[in-house]
C-alpha cells in the first residue's frame, strides 16, 4: 500500500510539472472572471449603498461563494473540453492547497458578522477600531488569506501564482498597518465606501489585471 502511495504522489509530481503550461492557461479565464466579477460586484456595492457592518460582510461573501461557484464551472468546462478527469489527483493537490485559507477567511467573516449582528444597531462613530473600522479592516483581512492560499496553490501550479499571492499578502499586511496607525484618529463614517473600493482594487483589479496578462503572454513564460 505504501508503495502505491509513493508511486501516486510521484505521477501527481510529475504532472504537476507536465501540466504547469495548461493550469497556466486554465488560470487565465478564472482570474479574468474573478476580476470582472470583483469590480461589478463593488460598483454594484457602491450604487446600492451596501454601507452597514452586516449589509457589507455578508455582500462580499456571497460574492465570494458566487465567484468561488464560477470558478468551479470554468474549471469543468475546461476539463471536459479537454477529455479530462475533473477531480484528477492534480486537482485534488490544488484544491488541498487552496481550502485552509478560503477556509479561514469564511469562517472569520462569518464570526465578524455574527458580532456584528449583536452590536448596537447603526452604532457608527468614527475611529479605525470601531464600526466603521470594521469595513476597512475585512477587505485587508481577506486579501491576506487570499494570497496564502494562492502562495499555497503556487507550489502545485506555477511560480507566477506565489508571486502574485505575495502581491495580496503584502497589499493586505500594509493596509492593516496603515489602519494601526489610524486606531487614535478618525475615519470617514463613509468607511463603506473605501470598504467597496478596497474590495474593487484588491480582488477586482489586480485579478483582473492578472488574468489579462495570463491571456496576453500565453506560452512566453511557462516558467512563471
Amino acid at each position: 500500500m505504501k508503495t502505491d502511495q509513493a508511486a501516486e504522489q510521484l505521477q501527481t509530481i510529475r504532472t504537476l510539472m507536465e501540466r504547469s503550461a495548461l493550469y497556466r492557461r486554465a488560470l487565465a479565464p478564472i482570474m479574468t472572471y474573478a476580476g470582472l466579477m470583483g469590480i461589478l460586484a463593488a460598483a454594484a456595492g457602491l450604487y446600492l449603498r451596501v454601507g452597514s457592518q452586516t449589509e457589507f460582510i455578508g455582500y462580499w461573501l456571497a460574492v465570494a461563494i458566487a465567484g468561488v461557484a464560477g470558478a468551479f464551472v470554468l474549471v469543468r468546462r475546461q476539463a471536459l473540453k479537454k477529455a479530462e478527469p475533473f477531480w484528477s489527483p492534480p486537482t485534488r493537490r490544488v484544491a488541498q492547497a487552496l481550502l485552509p485559507p478560503l477556509s479561514v477567511g469564511l469562517f472569520l467573516g462569518i464570526c465578524v458578522y455574527y458580532i456584528c449582528t449583536q452590536a448596537t444597531p447603526g452604532n457608527y462613530t468614527t475611529s479605525a477600531n470601531d464600526g466603521a473600522g470594521i469595513l476597512l479592516w475585512m477587505p485587508a483581512i481577506w486579501a491576506v488569506f487570499y494570497g496564502c492560499a494562492l502562495h499555497s496553490a503556487g507550489f502545485c501550479v506555477s511560480r507566477g501564482l506565489r508571486l502574485f499571492g505575495w502581491v495580496f499578502i503584502t497589499a493586505g499586511c500594509a493596509i492593516m498597518i496603515g489602519l494601526v496607525m489610524m486606531l487614535d484618529k478618525e475615519v470617514s463614517e463613509l468607511a463603506w465606501e473605501g470598504g467597496h473600493w478596497l474590495m474593487g482594487i484588491l480582488f477586482g483589479l489586480l485579478q483582473l489585471a492578472y488574468g489579462l496578462y495570463l491571456f496576453a503572454t500565453g506560452e512566453e513564460q511557462n516558467a512563471l
